[in-house]
């Protein structure tokens, strides 16, 4: 669905940057702000090794970071309405009714205690527990590329029970404690009433093994693959609550399929795949499964996946579809190496969403450039990239 955007050329693109702009540059009150805005992204798009206030700056010309610190944290302007202009943008470019919404989180790595949201907690990008933030993100991928497009920062309890510590930081009164799954619902039904085109949900098991929100989707008959544990149940015709590991346990070998659920970094994603159809609904058009993926090398490693499904989906539906969990990782990758999602000093609860919508909207500048070109024909982007293209960033 889509491919990897991270040999584009950065600074030979980067000037139809103000094109996308124009888009929401209504949404700033000042000249200053606007032209602010647009360094800005130009900044975040460039080869700059760090990019921080200082040497975006520096890349727009201006004596100082004050322009670049006042956008992002002392000027008013409207964040989600600049969102709501890139989402239509990713919509009116890469569009595809076979789409699918794929929600994860990503942490920001940060020191001391006075950055919005930050405690010691789990971080997917250090693969431990480490100070930093947490940003759960929404992304969109089908045919002609995948980019991010809803953002929120996960704010711990030892942030909202403190209302004090919350003001100093711009987190406003209303603002109360929410789970990641509750904020990938809210982004979730924000895409179904902004009726973004896609046909599939999917989500890891941190999301997915949440029943409530699997039944809200069902509910609003939103196909979804989501992975779970093995510790989750179904109901079955035999049991209300039955172990998913017991579930597949006993499968005879002929049910197990071998396929590639997806292009990794090393080539194909090749499992074992099997399903049982469980939850026995009174819609003959839709069905419920339960989805396991065993590995080649080691066959106790067995993961797990919930599908609500139209009943003629096959197997290799449902496998794609749970293989496009990884395209969110690619964005991540992507975007915190050639668009700095990750480079960014403000500690301010506007100004983090703020840097990250205006670094979302570099990102789908450069899938949509990606498609353009690709549609051109591959042999084109490949003569271009090899002659032009840096060496990226580590992600970090």
């Amino acid at each position: 669905m889509g491919g990897d955007i991270s040999e584009i050329d950065a600074r030979r693109w980067s000037d139809g940057l103000a094109g996308l702009h124009e888009r929401f540059a209504h949404r700033f009150a000042r000249s200053e702000s606007r032209e602010s805005a647009l360094a800005y992204m130009r900044g975040l798009l460039s080869p700059l090794e760090r990019k921080n206030g200082w040497t975006v700056a520096e890349e727009a010309g201006h004596s100082g970071p004050d322009r670049i610190q006042r956008l992002l944290n002392r000027i008013d302007w409207d964040a989600d309405g600049v969102l709501d202009d890139v989402r239509e943008y990713v919509v009116e470019h890469l569009a595809d009714p076979g789409g699918v919404l794929i929600v994860d989180d990503t942490g920001f790595l940060k020191k001391g205690l006075r950055s919005v949201g930050v405690q010691r907690q789990y971080s997917g990008t250090a693969g431990r527990t480490e100070n930093g933030q947490v940003g759960v993100f929404l992304a969109y991928s089908g045919e002609r590329g995948r980019t991010l497009i809803d953002r929120a920062l996960y704010l711990p309890k030892s942030w909202t029970d403190d209302r004090v510590r919350c003001r100093d930081a711009g987190i406003d009164d209303d603002v109360e404690f929410a789970t990641k799954v509750q904020l990938a619902r809210q982004m979730v039904r924000r895409a179904i009433d902004d009726e973004i085109p896609f046909r599939w949900v999917t989500a890891d098991a941190g999301y997915g093994y949440s029943k409530g929100w699997r039944y809200e989707l069902e509910q609003a008959d939103v196909f979804h693959v989501v992975a779970t544990t093995r510790h989750d149940t179904v109901v079955t015709g035999r049991a209300l609550d039955h172990p998913l590991h017991d579930l597949m346990a006993d499968l005879p070998r002929q049910k197990w399929k071998r396929r590639s659920c997806g292009e990794g970094a090393h080539g194909p994603r090749i499992y074992d795949w099997a399903r049982v159809e469980v939850r026995p609904w009174h819609r003959p058009d839709r069905k419920h499964w339960v989805l396991a993926r065993r590995s080649l090398s080691d066959p106790t490693k067995v993961a797990y996946y919930i599908a609500y499904a139209p009943a003629e989906a096959t197997l290799n539906e449902l496998i794609a579809v749970a293989g496009a969990r990884w395209a969110i990782e690619e964005c991540f990758q992507t975007a915190k190496g050639q668009c700095g999602l990750d480079d960014y000093q403000v500690r301010r609860h506007p100004g983090w969403h703020r840097h990250i919508t205006l670094a979302m909207a570099v990102h789908a500048y450069l899938t949509v450039v990606r498609a353009q070109q690709l549609e051109k024909g591959p042999d084109l982007l490949e003569r271009q990239t090899r002659s032009h293209s840096p060496s990226p960033r580590s992600a970090g």
